[in-house]
């Protein structure tokens, strides 16, 4: 009697160890499928550009953060799934543990419901005739891994018990490959470390200056003129002081070329290409107009930017 009730006991019983391993596993696979998917959304972004919403250095940023978690987590879904398959293989009613069933139909609940979305998605834009190749690329990324997740799931679902397949460590293997590559293409777009703290200080040093050129336009709204140096512009009550430069904390250079125009330099390592796909967000400051929309691009090494301000936008209140 014991002897035969000790499988369906197996079968029924989950373990602590054995919620852990299911746990981490399901876990780690909703991390990397949703790395993976804001990955190569991130990629459709930068090969595909939205001109009217699209800021590089975001793109850059959602890259390094999915290729970080896909660094960490996917590794740790392939340990614990190799470990779960050698649990299993020892002893093969492990298959029909209640943790197991419920998170892997959970799984197919959600990959379900992602492919319907998806689906419903794409029919609303085609009829509103919004059907870009940027969105339809991101359709179909969404409907391949929701779709193969689902689809690898539910034949795991109907394996039966004791069964032996090469398909789990062939998938294991592809899905790897896949990641790798992925991964890959992530660091030739965003470059070494090195590259990417140079891309830093050059974001920094754009920011610096869009500081200074609203200080400059304070300046000449409550003086109506121009400062003569980035000195004139430290004010002890508020506390301002002109930024220097992040690297080489010089002072960065000014100009003042007519009554209404000033010109801001600084020496930049890395180039922004033009046409705003590599171009540095500006940052949002008091005021509004085009002074402050102006387009901050630069090549790499010395780059200034000419500013004029328009007396009628931008009243003094010395001249009333």
């Amino acid at each position: 009697m014991n002897e035969q009730a000790t499988p369906q006991e197996i079968r029924l019983k989950s373990s602590p160890k054995d919620v852990f391993y299911h746990l981490l596993a399901i876990v780690t696979l909703y991390v990397s499928v949703i790395s993976f998917i804001a990955l190569l959304f991130q990629y459709i972004n930068v090969w595909f550009p939205d001109q009217l919403n699209f800021y590089y250095q975001g793109a850059l940023d959602g890259i390094r953060w999915a290729t970080s978690a896909l660094l960490i987590v996917w590794p740790v879904y392939v340990l614990m799934s190799w470990l779960i398959g050698k649990e299993e293989m020892q002893v093969p009613q492990k298959r029909e543990l209640r943790v197991r069933k419920w998170l892997l139909y959970l799984t197919l609940f959600i990959a379900a419901i992602t492919i319907i979305v998806d689906l419903i998605r794409l029919v609303y834009n085609f009829y509103s005739g919004d059907l870009t190749i940027r969105f339809f690329l991101m359709v179909v990324v969404v409907l391949a891994v929701a779709g193969g997740v689902f689809g690898y799931y539910i034949w795991d679902l109907r394996r039966g018990v004791g069964a032996v397949s090469p398909i789990p460590k062939r998938t294991a293997w592809g899905v790897s490959a896949l990641v790798i590559v992925s991964i890959a293409t992530g660091f030739l777009l965003v470059g070494s470390p090195a590259k990417q703290r140079q891309v830093r200080l050059d974001e920094q040093r754009t920011s610096d200056l869009q500081v200074v050129q609203n200080e400059i336009v304070n300046y000449w709204i409550n003086k109506d003129r121009l400062p003569a140096s980035l000195d004139e512009l430290i004010n002890d009550i508020s506390g301002f002081v002109p930024p220097v430069d992040p690297d080489t904390l010089q002072p960065y250079e000014y100009r003042a070329i007519t009554a209404l125009s000033f010109e801001v330099c600084a020496n930049f390592q890395t180039s922004s290409q033009d046409g705003g796909t590599n171009a540095t967000k500006p940052v949002p400051i008091d005021y509004g107009g085009p002074l402050y929309q102006a387009n901050w691009s630069h090549d790499a090494g010395r780059a200034c930017f000419r500013r004029t301000i328009d007396p009628e936008m931008y009243k003094s209140q010395k001249g009333g």
